[in-house]
Order: C-alpha cells, then sequence, then structure tokens
C-alpha cells in the first residue's frame, strides 16, 4: 500500500469510534482530508453529525464533502476529534504543527471528550524531536521570543537552530491566527512536558506543538495492517 492508502486506512478505522449525533472537532493535514473525505460519505448516507473544523483549509474540505459544521461558540463540548500527526510517542504525546493549525488543532482537541491521532506508522517514533517542533508567535518582538526560545531549549536540555518558516511566496508564513511560526530542529526531546511548559511561559508565544496528554488512543497503519494504541 502507498503512504495515502495507509493513511487513509487510518481514517477509516477512525469512523468506528463516529457514532450518530456526535459532535466532532475535525483535524487538519493529508491524514485528516481523508477523514473528512470518508465522514462525508457516511454523511450522505444518513449519518448524523456536526463537526468543527480546526483550519480554513479542513473548513473547506468539509464543506466540499457536506459535513455539518458549527463553531466552540455554538457547541459546548465535542464528543471526538480525529487529527493526524507529525509525530507520535509511545507515551501517546505528539507533535502537530507540520501544516501550521497547531493553535486551532490544541483548542479544538482540549474542548474534546476524546481525541483519536490517526497516521501511517513512519510516525510512531521512540522519543519525539526529530521532526522540528512548531512553535506559533507573536511578530512583535520577534528576536526576544527567538532569545527566550534558546534559553528555555537550554533549560530543557535540549538545543538546535531555530528558522522562522516561510510560505510558498518566500515571506513568512501566516497562520489562519495572522502568526507566524518557528520551528525548532532539536533532534531529541527527552522530557517533552517540561519543555512544553517552559514554552507556554514566554509571552511571545502563542502555542507549541507539544500536544501532552491529550490524544488517549493512536491508529497506525502499515504494511502488516492497522495496530491501535491507548494511553497508558
Amino acid at each position: 500500500m502507498s503512504k495515502e492508502e495507509l493513511k487513509r486506512a487510518a481514517a477509516a478505522r477512525a469512523l468506528e469510534y463516529v457514532s450518530d449525533g456526535m459532535q466532532l472537532g475535525l483535524g487538519t493535514g493529508s491524514t485528516a482530508k481523508h477523514f473528512v473525505e470518508l465522514l462525508g460519505e457516511r454523511v450522505r448516507a444518513g449519518l448524523r453529525v456536526v463537526g468543527v473544523p480546526t483550519s480554513e483549509g479542513t473548513r473547506a474540505d468539509a464543506e466540499r464533502c457536506g459535513v455539518p459544521l458549527t463553531t466552540l461558540d455554538d457547541v459546548d463540548y465535542l464528543d471526538l476529534t480525529v487529527d493526524g500527526a507529525d509525530e507520535i510517542a509511545p507515551s501517546l504525546d505528539v507533535i502537530k504543527g507540520g501544516g501550521g493549525a497547531l493553535l486551532r488543532e490544541k483548542i479544538v482537541a482540549a474542548a474534546s471528550a476524546r481525541m483519536v491521532v490517526i497516521s501511517d506508522d513512519s510516525k510512531w517514533v521512540e522519543t519525539l524531536g526529530r521532526f522540528p517542533l512548531p512553535v506559533e508567535v507573536i511578530p512583535f518582538g520577534l528576536g526576544a521570543t527567538r532569545r527566550a526560545l534558546a534559553a528555555a531549549f537550554t533549560e530543557a536540555g535540549v538545543t538546535g537552530e531555530i528558522t522562522l518558516r516561510q510560505g510558498p511566496d518566500g515571506h513568512a508564513f501566516v497562520t489562519d491566527g495572522g502568526h507566524w511560526i518557528l520551528d525548532a530542529h532539536l533532534g531529541r526531546i527527552p522530557e517533552p512536558p517540561r519543555l512544553a511548559a517552559l514554552l507556554s511561559a514566554i509571552p511571545g508565544v502563542v502555542e507549541h506543538g507539544l500536544f501532552i496528554g491529550l490524544a488517549k488512543t493512536a491508529i497506525l497503519a502499515g504494511s502488516q495492517g492497522i495496530r491501535i494504541v491507548d494511553r497508558p
């Protein structure tokens, strides 16, 4: 199976967690897009659900697929969020934000009773950090924020290059919230919860891509089939 076929297989298995009447968080990225498309097929067959998209891209996909949408202003809870990940550790702590939607993704995940992460099995790692850690920042005071990030990394016992993410036009990538993203190439993060707390304390940081304690289940598709891992 190709990587896209594996992603779609994981997304298809996640549909087993969806039942009639649910309020869903709809993730962002190539794997989550498969879930939205498959969910749309179920909706057209009569499934009654409503979704909260985590990005404008996912909103467009959901509208195209006929999935009814709402907002967190209009519903007070979500039953389930299904989203992809850039890395998944055995603890089910994950790195997200490769697509630039980490802020909305984390807001939606935190508002959900359960978060299920779907991916092909290449995203499974023993220790987080191989994938560059996205940090969403306010453009104002960028130099001060970068220095604070470097200090936080030192305190957490990690080090690496910090780069400003660029868009296709060569200028700074701008998130749906109007912020920029710094990518930290750390290689290995031995204590993700500690680093997460340090990053959250920096004034210029809007959010970071360490999702600690949010994912309850991971669905991993590989050449040997589907593997389901629940939080220890």
